[in-house]
């Protein structure tokens, strides 16, 4: 592979300068995280964000996949004698993986074809006289008769003619050029078109809207692309892309026919209407259509990843004792209390939906529970019996005058976290029910570092989700939950090991070791004590030390994201100032007399200078927003009580783009379709919400039956 072809493509595909560039690379190579790079070494890159530096590593691996592609068919049409300093040329410049492929189509080795045959029996002579040469003088057929052979087994004139032209056809097909315009035409003009399957016309189905569908495919948005691909999966949906015919034969004639005066100008169109017919358009049709799917499947993906983001980043409740209630009404509710960093501190089921009996002793618990370890906040799964559960939490409190709010919080994923490894892992004596309980209050106490522990696609904020790549869908998630946790910082004594996991350079392995030497040698009083941790060595340090926090540290700067290897330069800026290296933290007045420029150095330049006294005036400070909840509608319960027009708060659950999905509190999100998002024209969803966001919205129409709701922006929220 040729580096330096490499780096002049992503060079040129980035806009970026050749330093930034170059550096990143270098430090992707030798093993930095994305988060590390982004964060501590903005000299090296320029300041590229953790998007761009991605960027660059997604341009890297593509590049350096067509690279050493080039050179496996490089080999093997040398190998077949055939490889000249033009097509050598014409390989080495190619930029794309499907040109690439259309390129090396001709020599590809392949099964035995009637063309094959017809080359054999000598008739590629003919052949190209018919596609290359188009002679104007002649006589036809005597020159068709001359290769005329009862040995070969070309017994008449018909079927030299016949058996050439399947060469011809063959030459065609595989043409980059014909190719290359026959894609191109089918992306831009081609028209997507979806119907049922026969046997289905008229049978109601959830792809009923596809029944009779038609739009171009260049205006195809992702998610009706991987909706008719869903339906073909599932037998009830057929595809095609049309493009008219007559308008293709005519563009291909034009690159292949040289003069229309040719004695075989007649056979070469009769070829070129086969071929496309039989060969290229479906071929061509395929391929473009999976082009488009793999660019639908990239948005869906980016979707989802948004999405996980802002669910991941949603304000957390703080270091707050919480009740955790997963409600239901036959096997009633389970409840259980976390102490302020999270500990499991007891767990009880009640049933206040069976007997006025046991709805008093329900109380009567719920009360003792709350008083025995001052409960803060009740957190209530938002599943069935949600709405009753909360309003007899509610009276609970109101009849005691307690302090303490309750609040209703989704629940997605938390029966997968009760059945998984790590739960069993953590809680081995606790039924699954308990475990889910226990969930649903840390979501609430802090949401990253419950939802880790979750498969994300188990939490519901995605489209289309089992139908794209997999590999690619969990790249992408994955890298989300490690810039998530890299950047809000983990607190290095009370995470579990699936945070610890995701800590720049850590990983599984690392996490566990983390987790052992915690029990077995106690808390880190310093960062430097990584650095007995089995297998943590210089190098991991490097990478991990600034996103963990230790809130009890005997240096305090550990409490920050400063990161050691600059613990020197905040030494050197409070013994100008004559102080102690403590008193900096959180002194505005003193952090002002710090001339920035005093500490610059060929390692540590204006960003890093400036975000160390940024972070030195409010260390450890969580990078969220301010905790809040929504408030649903008492009075509404179901779907039942919804009045067009009311005006409800709700929060948004999911966000697509066509628009988002609304939890106003009756077991159903609504959906907000992006015309009525506001009243004036929103290109994207992402500019008016975010999964998480707390929302007033109107109701405009409700399906009773299909269950489908569908809301409005209250536009004076």
């Amino acid at each position: 592979m040729d580096g330096n072809i490499v780096f002049e493509m992503i060079m040129k595909d980035l806009g970026l300068s050749e330093e930034s560039l170059r550096n990143t690379l270098t430090l992707l190579g030798r093993g930095a995280t994305v988060p590390f790079i982004a964060r501590y070494r903005k000299e090296r890159t320029g300041g590229l964000d953790e998007v761009q530096i991605r960027d660059i590593a997604e341009k890297f691996a593509y590049y350096a996949e067509l690279e050493a592609r080039k050179e496996t068919i490089l080999k093997s049409i040398k190998e077949q004698g055939k490889l000249t300093d033009e097509l050598s040329a014409k390989i080495g410049s190619c930029r794309q993986k499907y040109i690439l492929e259309d390129i090396y189509l001709p020599f590809k080795p392949r099964q035995r074809t009637k063309a094959t045959a017809a080359k054999e029996k000598g008739l590629e002579p003919l052949a190209d006289m018919i596609l290359v040469t188009q002679p104007l003088d002649g006589d036809r057929l005597a020159i068709i008769s001359g290769f005329v052979s009862q040995e070969k087994g070309v017994p008449t004139v018909e079927a030299a003619l016949e058996e050439s032209l399947e060469i011809v056809i063959e030459k065609i097909s595989e043409s980059p050029d014909i190719r290359t315009m026959l894609r191109d035409n089918f992306r831009k003009k081609g028209v997507l078109i979806s119907k049922a399957r026969y046997e289905l016309a008229g049978t109601k189905t959830k792809f009923e809207s596809y029944y009779n569908f038609a739009e171009l495919i260049a205006q195809s948005p992702s998610h009706r692309v991987l909706a008719i691909r869903r339906g073909a999966k599932e037998q009830v949906l057929t595809w095609e892309i049309d493009l008219a015919e007559d308008a293709v034969l005519k563009s291909i004639e034009t690159r292949l026919v040289k003069n229309s005066r040719s004695i075989f100008h007649k056979d070469l169109l009769r070829a070129i209407e086969v071929c496309y017919r039989r060969s290229l358009k479906s071929s061509i049709e395929v391929e473009v259509f999976r082009m488009k799917l793999s660019e639908a499947e990239k948005e869906a993906i980016n979707v989802f990843a948004k999405n996980l983001r802002n669910l991941l980043l949603v304000p957390p409740a703080g270091h707050k004792v919480i009740m955790g209630v997963d409600p239901g009404i036959k096997t009633g509710c389970k409840v259980a209390v976390i102490d302020k960093n999270g500990g499991f501190k007891e767990y009880s089921p009640i049933f206040p939906f069976t007997s006025d009996r046991q709805r008093e002793e329900a109380g009567h618990i719920v009360t003792g529970l709350l008083k025995k370890y001052g409960v803060e906040l009740i957190a209530i799964g938002n599943g069935t019996a949600s709405k009753e559960t909360k309003t007899f939490i509610d009276d609970i409190i109101k009849r005691n005058g307690l302090d303490v709010k309750a609040i209703v919080v989704s629940e997605a994923g938390a029966s997968v976290y009760s059945a998984s490894d790590s739960a069993r892992a953590e809680f081995p004596d606790l039924d699954i029910t308990v475990r889910g309980a226990i969930s649903i209050a840390r979501r609430v106490q802090d949401p990253l570092a419950d939802l880790v522990k979750i498969d994300p696609k188990a939490i519901g904020v995605g489209q289309y989700q089992h139908d794209v790549s997999q590999s690619e869908l969990k790249k992408a998630l994955d890298a989300t939950v490690e810039s998530c946790v890299n950047y809000v910082g983990v607190e290095l004594n009370t995470a579990s090991k699936e945070l610890l996991s995701y800590v720049s350079g850590i990983g599984p392995y690392l996490a566990g070791n983390i987790i052992k030497h915690r029990s077995e040698k106690g808390q880190f009083t310093e960062k430097k004590g990584l650095l007995k941790v089995l297998g943590l060595g210089p190098k991991v340090f490097e990478q991990c030390a600034g996103f963990l926090k230790i809130r009890e540290s005997v240096n305090p700067l550990d409490n920050s994201a400063i990161h050691p290897e600059s613990f020197h330069i905040v030494e050197k800026m409070s013994a100008s100032l004559g102080v102690s290296p403590d008193k900096l933290i959180g002194n505005e007045e003193l952090l002002s007399r710090i001339a920035i420029s005093d500490h610059v150095t060929d390692e540590a330049g204006i960003p890093t200078i400036t975000d160390i006294i940024e972070e030195l005036k409010k260390p450890g400070l969580d990078p969220r927003d301010e905790f809040t909840s929504v408030e649903f509608s008492s009075s509404i319960n179901d779907i039942d009580d919804l009045s067009i027009g009311s005006v409800l708060e709700g929060v948004v659950t999911n966000v697509t783009n066509f628009g988002a999905f609304v939890d106003v509190g009756v077991h159903q999100d609504g959906l907000m379709h992006i015309s009525r998002m506001s009243e004036k024209f929103v290109k994207n969803p992402y500019e008016i919400v975010s999964v998480g966001d707390r929302i007033k919205v109107k109701i405009v129409s409700v399906d009773k039956v299909l269950k489908r709701i569908s809301l409005e922006m209250n536009k004076k929220s």
